[in-house]
């Protein structure tokens, strides 16, 4: 099928499985994502109606959005991948949400490259799978970890950073047979986010970005508010 027709399937089932949670499709953002893929398949993404493109790797990232430069007004490039501190003044530059903020001193560093006047907008990256190969902040079980409590002055620091605007959560499942079996990862960050609101309330913790093309719509089902979805749009790597 083409990608415009991936387009379309991949909303539809968002929307349909926003609709069997109760809630409203408008609310759950669809990140493309384009790591590995030209920009001119990214070009027909965007044509069939994909607006938030998501990259792994801040030079590719840049490449693309160089390549698509005459639509930048209309995209919303979100990095996904983890990001190092030593590229943290382009990422800072390039991004108009940073998923993958995993530490207090990456934190810090993209705060110190923001252009005056701009807050960036972030997402913590939370390990809740307990996975070793896993990036992110090591909560494993999420609101119930006993790290949890070790690590909420180091929160503290960083939700108070200015330059910075910390909207919520992402993480990323095991990869399952069964999408279901994603289910209390997605869960478990859904109720962290519910405990860090409560506990660090500055901050607005409106998003949860969770969900991949096997499982997203278990992670809607949870409360996702973004999916990252490569695979069901651009096909195989």
């Amino acid at each position: 099928m083409s990608i415009a027709t991936n387009v379309a399937v991949v909303q539809a089932r968002i929307a349909a499985a926003a609709r069997r949670a109760g809630r409203d499709p408008a609310e759950i953002t669809l990140v493309a994502v384009t790591k590995t893929h030209p920009p001119e398949l990214v070009a027909e993404a965007v044509a069939a109606g994909a607006r938030a493109l998501g990259e792994n790797r801040v030079q590719e990232a840049a490449s693309k959005i160089e390549a698509l430069r005459e639509l930048r007004s209309e995209l919303r490039w979100h990095l996904i991948g983890h990001l190092q501190r030593n590229k943290a003044k382009v990422a800072a530059e390039l991004f108009d949400l940073v998923h993958s903020v995993d530490s207090l001193r990456l934190a810090e560093a993209l705060a110190r490259q923001v252009a005056p006047g701009r807050r960036l907008p972030i997402l913590l990256q939370i390990n809740v799978s307990g996975e070793a190969s896993k990036e992110g902040f090591a909560l494993p079980g999420g609101a119930t970890s006993a790290a949890l409590l070790a690590l909420l002055p180091e929160l503290e620091q960083l939700v108070a950073l200015p330059q910075l605007e910390v909207r919520g959560l992402m993480t990323v499942a095991p990869m399952v047979a069964d999408p279901e079996q994603a289910r209390p990862v997605f869960k478990a960050l859904r109720e962290l986010r519910d405990e860090l609101a409560r506990r660090l309330p500055t901050a607005r913790w409106d998003e949860l970005s969770m969900g991949m093309t096997d499982d997203f719509e278990v992670a809607i089902s949870e409360g996702a508010t973004i999916v990252r979805v490569g695979r069901a749009i651009f096909g195989a790597r």
